[in-house]
């Protein structure tokens, strides 16, 4: 019997599936190279990237400080401190930070960062506002001129004080007095580097005003200042004749009383504030007898402002004064005083205690 010939058509369908399947082997193993070697680069890139931000900043070992002002975005900030010569890759940086959702926490501020920081530990700097600081003290009894001179000198702040005047400074504080002495509470100020003077000054006239505000609600009957001033007043004297902190309300009982009867306060201090820089450590009858606003020597009842910064102690020493008839005292020369009713028995301990006589 004859064999029948394949059909040409069936061999041609059959070539065609042979040779389709292989095409397609084919392009499954160039999707599976391609897809492979795309793993391996995103693999290396993710390596190299975590590399990067894991090893220490290229800042040779140094301590670095920068600042970033308010309203820098995360992008804005890499770019700064790229130039600046902290970042190497600010791109990668930035692109981090948004990857991880963390670039909006950025906070401004002064920073200081060593050698051994990463770019990891640096955006955990940035976004928990780890900022660099520094402290600077306004002492008990300094006046303002000593206050305004530390600030000056202080090589972590910005100095905003130099260019302004006394009127300018209280106008900046916004407080409604003459000047501002005694409008700073003493204490000791943290803030972050760079941060300006006005800053600090602003703080500080903030916590005296809440003190103030605080004593002046706990006055007694006994104080014969009329208002808050008047009492921050007498408090700058007290801080400034307090020898020993166990006399201030018997020397706060003195000034209230004086003040009450209309007898002059004759208190060394107020004059040698009101010298100014005439006074070279020494103070003579003839200052006492040289009239200034500052003189209550020669001028009945308080100053014209306070004439340094008195702490709490004396803010509630001024509004609560012992209850004492003493209208004198005199140093023993411990650092304690002699407290005196009558103009006789200050006399006499006067030549006692300053003239050494019995």
């Amino acid at each position: 019997m004859a064999r029948r010939k394949p059909d040409a058509s069936k061999r041609a369908v059959r070539t065609a599936a042979s040779n389709g399947s292989s095409a397609g082997v084919r392009l499954l193993k160039g999707l599976l190279a391609v897809f492979a070697l795309a793993v391996m680069g995103a693999a290396a890139a993710g390596f190299w990237a975590f590399h990067e931000l894991s090893s220490p900043l290229p800042i040779a070992g140094q301590t670095r400080d920068f600042l970033l002002e308010p309203g820098t975005t995360m992008r804005a900030a890499a770019r700064q401190l790229e130039t600046e010569g902290i970042l190497e890759h600010g791109w990668l940086f930035s692109l981090y930070a948004r990857a991880t959702g963390r670039a909006p926490r950025i906070k401004a501020g002064s920073y200081e960062i060593s050698g051994e920081t990463t770019a990891l530990q640096l955006l955990d700097k940035l976004t928990d506002g780890d900022v660099s600081s520094a402290t600077v003290t306004i002492v008990e009894g300094w006046n303002w001129r000593q206050v305004r001179d530390a600030l000056n000198r202080n090589p972590d702040l910005k100095h905003d004080l130099v260019s302004l005047k006394d009127s300018d400074v209280v106008q900046q504080i916004g407080m409604d007095a003459p000047s501002p002495e005694g409008l700073l509470f003493p204490d000791t100020y943290h803030f972050a580097k760079h941060s300006s003077d006005l800053s600090v000054i602003k703080r500080a006239a903030s916590i005296m005003q809440k003190r103030l505000e605080k004593v002046w609600a706990l006055r007694s009957a006994r104080t014969s200042v009329k208002t808050p001033y008047e009492a921050l007043t007498l408090a700058s004297i007290i801080e400034k004749e307090t020898g020993r902190s166990s006399d201030r309300t018997l020397i706060s009982a003195v000034f209230n009383n004086r003040l009450r009867i209309g007898m002059r306060l004759q208190t060394d201090p107020s004059v040698i504030y009101g010298m100014g820089d005439q006074y070279e450590g020494n103070i003579r009858r003839s200052d006492l007898e040289r009239d200034t606003p500052y003189n209550t020597y020669t001028r009945s009842g308080l100053t014209p402002t306070p004439i340094a910064m008195p702490g709490e102690a004396s803010l509630m020493a001024a509004v609560n004064p012992a209850e004492s008839k003493a209208l004198y005292f005199v140093a023993r020369g411990d650092g304690s005083s002699q407290f005196s009713e009558s103009l006789d028995d200050h006399n006499r301990a006067v030549r006692h205690f300053i003239l050494g006589k019995k």
